[in-house]
């Protein structure tokens, strides 16, 4: 079972739904979730952080999602910034 809100018929139909994807499709399917996923953990990071320039708040992505020290060498110039994922 995927999803506990969802029937065993309908899931069925989604994992055939899948399956009957070519493998593009499926990376367009994925592409398009990671992208909401970045475009909602953007608009929490500006909700918690009204006062943020656009730079901050790019960082603070970079940190919860590269972690500091990761995230410290691929972009140095975030060094400073404040880990949000404490408040």
């Amino acid at each position: 079972m995927l999803s506990a809100d969802t029937t065993r018929h309908a899931e069925r139909l989604q994992v055939n739904a899948w399956r009957s994807m070519s493998s593009v499709q499926r990376a367009q399917l994925v592409a398009g979730a990671a992208r909401a996923v970045r475009v909602i953990a953007l608009a929490g990071l500006r909700q918690r952080h009204p006062d943020a320039s656009e730079s901050e708040i790019v960082a603070r992505l970079a940190l919860l999602t590269l972690g500091p020290s990761l995230a410290g060498r691929v972009y140095p110039h975030l060094i400073g910034v404040p880990d949000g994922s404490r408040d």
